[in-house]
């Protein structure tokens, strides 16, 4: 470059590097508005992060104990005969539900009638005996009183008067011992309930020695649910139970989704399994729709009592290495990390002991990549449904 060439470009040198500064400044005017609508709100350099919101609030808690279940009916019986004899008849159907008193079974009572009929055949003869007997020592008590007879023939006639009332009892048990062999021919239900599959057909034998029965019944209203507790839940319980005894307990189904029954805590065990670590206690509910099933497998709720709490949504908590905390949004719409103690936590609430007062505003969702100090733009119920239409 020449001379004068670099003497022209050192007067100019001032004129772009004004212009340059204006252009800048023209492209930051430009930029600024367009940048605020498209990316909304910024705050400390960057975008406000949309965030769902709910509210710490002072409500009663109710405490709860879960645990898993099983169905047990509070009888469960093998209905079996009390007498040999053939099946002759069938008076229910399986599966069937029954009350306590029917007729279930009949054995061949044709036996049995006849050892009846003989019982009262013999004590017929015995009672005429005894009869004849007390009228002899009648006339001996008259006849020794005027020296017809001796004092030992009067002793002789009253100690036979006492044998044959002695066989009067002895028959009577042989009388009603038959009748009643002859009522064990009608098998009858012993308590309320479902029968099962039956074991026998009619014309089988039966015996009374035979294990397995005839059918099992099992009683299904009211029924009970057993649960066990660990150990280190028992001070709660025990506490639970001396204020109110008839705790409410609640079956849901295997996945916790549908409430099957509700009822309230009839019995506690009266010691720990030392083998689990665990204490047994038994529900018990009326169960009137059939909705439990005999040994069905069930989630348990045991509620202890309601106790005031300030409660958040689980989504609000968050788990570091520091400790349990929450993003809550202050009144300039900005993120604030809040470490909190929590408490109990039932249906999807959780209780906080410190950290926070009622009406707070905690993050539940977008909480990703919040810190303190981030912007946020709350969205609502209604701006989500626009959104999605």
């Amino acid at each position: 470059m020449s001379v004068a060439e670099n003497s022209r470009f050192r007067r100019a040198r001032p004129l772009l590097v004004v212009a340059g500064l204006a252009l800048v400044a023209g492209l930051a005017w430009w930029l600024w508005p367009h940048a605020e609508a498209d990316g909304g709100k910024e705050a400390g350099g960057g975008k406000a992060v949309p965030v769902r919101i709910a509210r710490a609030s002072a409500e009663p808690l109710v405490l709860r104990m879960k645990a898993v279940g099983t169905v047990t009916p509070l009888h469960s019986v093998v209905v079996r005969s009390r007498v040999d004899g053939e099946l002759m008849r069938l008076h229910f159907q399986e599966g069937q539900q029954v009350k306590a008193g029917d007729l279930l079974a009949q054995i061949d009572p044709r036996p049995y009638q006849v050892k009846l009929a003989h019982a009262q055949g013999t004590q017929q003869q015995n009672l005429a005996e005894l009869e004849n007997a007390e009228r002899q020592l009648q006339r001996y008590r008259e006849l020794q009183r005027q020296n017809y007879v001796s004092a030992q023939e009067l002793s002789d006639q009253q100690s036979k008067v006492r044998q044959l009332q002695g066989r009067r009892l002895s028959d009577q048990a042989s009388v009603d011992e038959a009748r009643l062999q002859l009522q064990y021919t009608r098998i009858v239900a012993p308590v309320s309930g479902r029968v099962g599959l039956r074991r026998l057909d009619v014309g089988n034998l039966v015996h009374a020695s035979d294990a397995e029965g005839l059918v099992t019944l099992a009683q299904t209203a009211p029924i009970s649910v057993l649960f066990t507790v660990p150990e280190p839940e028992l001070p709660a319980l025990l506490d639970a139970v001396q204020a109110q005894p008839a705790l409410a307990v609640e079956s849901w189904d295997r996945e916790e989704r549908r409430q099957l029954a509700s009822g309230t805590l009839s019995s506690v065990d009266n010691r720990i399994d030392t083998a689990t670590g665990t204490l047994k206690l038994r529900a018990q509910f009326d169960n009137a729709d059939q909705a439990l099933f005999p040994n069905q497998f069930v989630n348990v709720r045991l509620q202890l009592g309601e106790h005031p709490a300030l409660l958040v949504p689980d989504a609000a908590v968050q788990f570091g290495s520091q400790g349990n905390y929450v993003h809550i949004i202050d009144k300039d719409n900005k993120a604030q990390r809040r470490a909190v103690v929590l408490g109990p936590a039932d249906d999807g609430r959780v209780a906080v002991r410190s950290g926070l007062v009622a009406g707070d505003k905690v993050v539940i969702e977008g909480i990703d990549g919040l810190e303190d100090g981030t912007a946020v733009e709350i969205i609502t119920e209604e701006a989500s449904t626009k959104a999605g239409a």
